[in-house]
């Protein structure tokens, strides 16, 4: 195991003041020069690692302002906690030494409308691998659509919030990355990491984070 370099909480802080620096369009594009390039020729040392989804407008080395070897990240549809997402994070906990994960949902989410829509009762036409993916989010979708307290078990896409959906796999997300890698559980038991899931507002560019475990405060 590799151990952090930085406490859990300053490696959410400084990914805070990237976000901040973005949403102001003031950034600093740092770590992106050819010094930074020679001198992450031999190894790297991210302090933050990234599970988000693979929208085009949700890039995070965007979002917060990073540059060349600052984040490790992996992305796929709806942020969805895999054997492979899962294997990615747990690497960047043991081997690289990462003190945060975030988990990042965004407002208007292509995956969780879809989803949405493979629990209506006309699904649209989908790609068998597509749907195997979206089954994922589909839990989410069945307890948001609870709560609108309809009899009928199909979705009514009219009458659910999508946005409320995203959060609801957020919070799925980092439980099963929990559940599935005894790595990552342990390294938040033992204060060396913390998760924090946060959902990403296209219009105004603020990551907000929504739930977390681990030794950080969000509200500073």
């Amino acid at each position: 195991m590799t151990s952090p370099r930085v406490t859990v909480q300053q490696a959410w802080d400084a990914l805070v003041e990237g976000n901040e620096r973005f949403m102001a369009g003031d950034l600093d594009h740092p770590q992106q020069n050819a010094a930074r390039r020679s001198e992450l020729r031999g190894s790297q040392a991210p302090n933050a690692a990234f599970l988000g989804c693979s929208d085009s407008r949700v890039a995070a080395e965007i979002l917060f302002d990073c540059g060349l070897g600052d984040l490790f990240v992996v992305r796929n549809i709806g942020q969805i906690a895999n054997a492979n997402t899962t294997a990615t994070m747990e690497f960047a906990v043991a081997e690289l030494g990462v003190a945060v994960i975030v988990v990042l949902a965004h407002g208007s989410c292509g995956a969780v409308k879809a989803a949405i829509d493979q629990t209506t009762a006309a699904p649209s036409e989908v790609t068998p691998a597509i749907r195997k993916e979206l089954e994922a989010i589909q839990p989410a979708v069945q307890q948001e659509w609870f709560t609108t307290q309809q009899v009928s078990p199909y979705v009514d896409p009219e009458l659910i919030d999508a946005d409320a959906v995203g959060r609801r796999h957020l919070d799925e997300t980092i439980n099963a990355l929990m559940r599935q890698s005894k790595v990552i559980s342990d390294a938040v038991a033992a204060g060396e990491l913390g998760i924090v899931g946060c959902q990403y507002q296209l219009e105004e560019g603020r990551v907000s984070p929504i739930s977390w475990v681990g030794r950080v405060d969000t509200t500073r």
